[in-house]
């Protein structure tokens, strides 16, 4: 059984995603992108209470600007799928969730060394270029 509902549109999205925010990280930053891109459309907390679907994940709009800054970029984002990330995507969708975004909620690149705290969120830990957080202890057990 999947961790979240989803359609093959939604395979597609994830797949352009994670192409476009990790390609340099290989295919283990891309599927520690999409581990958060499928725990915040799980979660029902804090910034994605109103988001459950993976559409509205990607699509979300946050202080006037994109969640994703693929989206508002363009660049990778707004190519085709590829095949290769479209079966990341599924492992994704299905059952792949490891440290340090298993249950990360957040990840950024700081060009630098990663912050131990992210907006007041605890790190969980970095690969490569992003850091990645999960929500403070008992804010939201809906991601665990």
């Amino acid at each position: 059984m999947a961790i979240v509902k989803y359609t093959s549109s939604d395979v597609d999205l994830i797949a352009r995603m994670v192409r476009a925010e990790a390609v340099g990280e290989g295919k283990q930053g891309m599927l520690y992108v999409g581990n958060v891109i499928v725990n915040r459309a799980k979660a029902d907390c804090l910034d994605f209470r109103d988001v459950r679907t993976i559409r509205e994940v990607i699509f979300q709009v946050q202080g006037g600007n994109y969640a994703f800054e693929a989206v508002q970029k363009g660049n990778l984002f707004y190519q085709r799928a590829r095949s290769a990330e479209k079966n990341l995507a599924r492992k994704n969708l299905k059952y792949w969730r490891e440290h340090p975004a298993k249950y990360a909620l957040w990840y950024f690149n700081p060009y630098g060394p990663c912050p131990q705290t992210w907006y007041g969120e605890p790190l969980t830990g970095g690969y490569k270029n992003h850091c990645y957080y999960e929500p403070a202890a008992g804010t939201c057990a809906s991601v665990y």
